[in-house]
């Protein structure tokens, strides 16, 4: 019987597959014999002097991003905005976990991610990731934030491994970001001068050297500290790779007023306006030197000793004819050709991030003081202006692209995205994932009903997406301004669900129902999607099929009933539907015959159809 297994791909495991269908003789039960592997690809292992970046842990933390999880994510309707119409995500839980639920689901379709991970000062939340020590063990090392357990600890300088954890904390998360981008797919990291070399060597090893795009300098304040004892420390950087440099391009950044100025139209050329461009270069070129002939007086122009024509006889008689070069009112002055503004496009962005483009932390506080105007102080000290990220996904992303940020800290990813895609009648997705922390030393903010960043960043979204709306008027009625709110949990399934023996008695009694009591059909469902890698933002209808409930994902995609004792007349309806995929739940059978019967039914009905029982 095919059983879903609610548990993330053991990604290791597959690696090692892969590795074997190349080089069947390295691995042995399982297990790659690295030294072979490295003979076989051309290391003739004279030494062990080899040029490598590493740290205390950096193996359990390349372990980590292939180990398997038993979690979930669990739909919260209530917390959510426009549940039934949103395409985009909002998850809550540890980011770690998270991206291994989303493998299969996304793999391969988020075009750009940006985040803006916890920089390693000594005082901000860094995930810890260690779980080789026991629960009284990290309980009295690092404390615990909350009754989960969240793996959340202070990495302060007086930590012998303070580099090394926040190592340890980034690189797994990158393993699993990189394999959510598109092949033509973009990230863009936020980190300062602390960690930027290690952030740097780690994104070599994750995406490769050569898919390094640039390193980016953020001008984040607008006017020097006259206080900094050395320096004003006046930007931050932002490090961009790609997932394949073969298939990525970069977009361009709007005109200004300023740029478009130059651009006339003396001639009143019906293709708009245009300014004058060189038709000659320095040096040498065939066929570069030839003569020129007006065609309104007919006068005779060459190129200056040194220079040369920049186009063949050719194209330069084709411009002529298509009135592109320019010979002056007159038509005696020496030719230009016209560069109108109508094919020039944006402008190319530069490596430098002037405030004036991108924003600054002033600004950043801003933004959220405009939504929160009833707070004095706003829980977050080092926001990202909305001007930032939106500028960045202009450069990253097209119209009906998925962003991703897994440190969606504020929200402002989600506000820029909502602004641009309002500003330019776009279609941009986002997934924001954030670990529920809770806040402290604002008891405004807890006084509003918001105790956790996570509360605050979704009310931020919800107010944003409000606003937006309002001011965009008529243009932006269609404007996406929802999001669902998932929460990451245990599995659905009791642990019976996957052991295979030494069963206590109690569990022995548990395993009348192998689903935990507290789940929903939602979540159910969910669990489903998750398990199939489907997306998780897709429309969804439920009905009544004689007298049973019956969920139909994404007009037919999936159809599920997680009903008690459905009928065999509900089971019919639905094969008949001749949905891609559809599951019950174990409890929906009196017997094994009747579950088989549920088998031979679709078989007849619906062959295609890939039926599962949970």
């Amino acid at each position: 019987m095919n059983k879903p297994k609610f548990e993330t791909p053991n990604l290791t495991a597959e690696n090692v597959a892969k590795i074997a269908e190349l080089f069947p003789g390295v691995v042995t039960e399982g297990k790659v014999n690295f030294d072979l592997l490295r003979c076989m690809l051309g290391d003739e292992l004279y030494g062990d002097e080899v040029y490598e970046f590493t740290w205390v842990g950096k193996r359990a933390a390349i372990a980590e991003a292939g180990r398997p999880v038993r979690k979930t994510l669990r739909p919260c309707v209530e917390e959510s905005k426009n549940w039934d119409t949103t395409e985009n995500l909002y998850i809550e839980g540890d980011n770690l976990d998270v991206l291994k639920l989303l493998q299969e689901s996304y793999l391969g379709k988020v075009k750009m991610i940006y985040i803006d991970p916890p920089y390693n000062t000594g005082n901000d939340f860094v995930y810890r990731d260690d779980f080789t020590q026991s629960r009284d063990e990290y309980d009295g090392e690092v404390g615990v934030y909350n009754e989960d357990g969240d793996r959340l600890f202070r990495n302060t300088e007086s930590n012998g491994r303070f580099h090394s954890d926040w190592c340890s904390m980034i690189y797994p998360r990158l393993v699993l970001a990189r394999n959510i981008l598109k092949d033509d797919g973009v990230i863009f990291i936020s980190i300062d001068e602390n960690e930027v070399q290690n952030m740097r060597k780690i994104c070599d090893e994750v995406f490769g050297e050569a898919n390094f795009i640039s390193q980016l300098g953020w001008q984040k304040v607008y006017s020097p500290k006259n206080q900094a004892r050395y320096f004003s420390n006046d930007y931050e950087f932002i490090l961009c790779y790609c997932k394949s440099i073969a298939s990525f391009s970069v977009g361009s950044l709007p005109r200004t007023p300023e740029m478009n100025a130059r651009y006339k139209n003396p001639d009143n050329d019906p293709r708009g306006d245009w300014k004058a461009g060189d038709c000659v270069g320095s040096g040498i070129r065939k066929n570069g030197y030839y003569d020129v002939v007006s065609p309104k007086t007919g006068k005779t122009h060459n190129v200056p000793q040194g220079k040369h024509w920049v186009y063949a006889p050719e194209t330069m008689k084709r411009l002529i004819a298509d009135n592109r070069i320019w010979f002056g009112h007159d038509g005696n002055s020496f030719p230009a050709v016209k560069q109108f503004i109508s094919e020039v496009g944006g402008r190319k962005a530069s490596s430098l991030l002037l405030y004036n483009d991108f924003g600054h932390t002033d600004m950043a506080m801003k933004d959220l003081k405009k939504i929160f105007s009833e707070m004095e102080k706003v829980p977050f000290d080092t926001p990202k202006p909305v001007k930032l990220v939106k500028m960045l996904s202009i450069l990253g992303m097209s119209n009906d692209d998925i962003i991703l940020d897994f440190f969606a800290g504020s929200g402002t990813t989600a506000q820029s995205i909502m602004e641009l895609n309002g500003e330019e009648n776009g279609n941009r997705k986002f997934i924001l994932v954030q670990i529920d922390e809770a806040i402290e030393n604002n008891d405004e903010a807890i006084s509003l009903g918001m105790n956790t960043i996570s509360d605050v960043t979704k009310e931020r979204i919800r107010r944003a997406g409000d606003k937006i709306k309002a001011e965009a008027g008529l243009t932006a009625q269609n404007l996406d301004i929802g999001f669902r709110v998932l929460k990451l949990d245990d599995t659905n399934m009791n642990e019976v669900y996957y052991a295979a023996g030494d069963y206590t008695q109690d569990l022995i009694l548990q395993m009348e129902s192998n689903i935990k009591p507290d789940r929903t059909d939602m979540d159910l469902l969910y669990g489903c999607l998750l398990d199939w890698g489907l997306p998780l933002s897709m429309p969804h209808t439920h009905e009544k099929i004689d007298g049973f409930t019956v969920h139909t994902y994404n007009d037919g995609d999936l159809i599920a009933c997680f009903e008690e004792r459905i009928s065999e007349k509900a089971i019919r309806e639905i094969a008949s539907r001749k949905p891609l995929r559809a599951v019950f739940r174990d409890s929906s059978f009196n017997s094994s015959p009747e579950k088989i019967n549920v088998f031979e039914i679709f078989k007849l009905l619906a062959p295609n159809t890939n039926v599962r029982v949970i």
